[in-house]
């Protein structure tokens, strides 16, 4: 059980972190129309949030080893719908950093990928107040 803990936790720690700084830093350079920071920053989202969901694993594997109905308190219920909302939303700055790359490779002068930095701004700061509101229900509930 320490290990699933330490798992879940290590997963958390290493990251939702890289998610959170590289899609709050891809307004700025979608402004600076550095392509190909833009096109790491795409690729550290999709790598980040395919092992952010070890995070989501390691804790529900931990909740059924612990038993006691610990998936059933209403924090837990909350912080997985949460969860799962937060990889719906990284879902979608996934494909608008995709269209930001394509928008500011293409040869056309007026598509500068403002529609896609507007959106990506809203929401990544969407993400990052889920990431805390979880945060917030795994420590003080209890």
């Amino acid at each position: 059980m320490d290990l699933l803990l330490w798992l879940h936790i290590g997963f958390a720690i290493f990251t939702i972190g890289p998610i959170t700084a590289a899609t709050m830093a891809a307004p700025r350079v979608i402004r600076n129309k550095n392509v190909p920071a833009l096109q790491f920053i795409q690729r550290t989202t999709r790598i980040y949030s395919i092992g952010a969901l070890g995070v989501f694993v390691f804790g529900l594997v931990l909740g059924i080893v612990m038993g006691g109905g610990i998936l059933g308190r209403w924090y837990m219920s909350a912080s997985m719908t949460l969860f799962i909302v937060a990889a719906v939303l990284l879902v979608i700055i996934d494909r608008d950093l995709r269209a930001a790359v394509r928008a500011l490779t293409s040869e056309s002068a007026e598509d500068d990928a403002q529609v896609q930095n507007g959106r990506i701004a809203a929401i990544s700061g969407l993400v990052s107040v889920i990431w805390l509101v979880i945060l917030f229900l795994m420590v003080v509930p209890e």
